[in-house]
């Protein structure tokens, strides 16, 4: 083969490509929506020591979530080397933000870990909630037994 041919051979093996590229994209469907693969919620954490600032953080937590429409839910606690604590919340549709057991209708749990005073939290939110008085108040107090009672007001806005 010449130069001649050589070039004519190349320029007719460009063409073919191209039209072979554009016949694909002709049988492509079309309009078919992008597939989400994976997401994350928003979060936030929040350094606490004892059971007030925990439950300050969560009331914190859920204006944060109130931003994107929705509700906290504790993702994890971790100690810290000061004896401090983190907790994380993750912002959840209201959907999910449903009571952890039935609501107390006196607000008064009995609990001992960190997550049990989150879940009563929660319980009194959603009673305060329903009842048409969203903020809550809390008092802590220990028992003689190593448990802990927490009791919750609901307060008007």
């Amino acid at each position: 083969m010449n130069t001649s041919q050589n070039r004519f051979a190349l320029r007719m093996a460009q063409v073919s490509l191209l039209l072979g590229i554009s016949l694909l994209g002709a049988c492509a469907p079309e309009n078919i929506p992008p597939q989400q693969v994976a997401t994350r919620n928003p979060s936030v954490t929040y350094r606490y020591r004892g059971d007030q600032e925990l439950i300050a953080a969560n009331q914190n937590a859920s204006a944060y979530c109130a931003q994107y429409h929705s509700a906290p839910r504790a993702a994890g606690i971790a100690d810290l080397p000061d004896g401090a604590r983190n907790v994380t919340f993750e912002c959840v549709a209201m959907s999910s933000y449903v009571a952890v057991q039935q609501p107390n209708p006196n607000l008064t749990y009995t609990y001992r870990t960190d997550q049990e005073l989150l879940d009563s939290s929660r319980n009194a939110e959603v009673y305060c909630y329903n009842s048409g008085a969203p903020r809550t108040t809390s008092t802590v107090t220990i028992n003689p037994d190593g448990t802990r009672t927490v009791t919750y007001q609901c307060n008007p806005r």
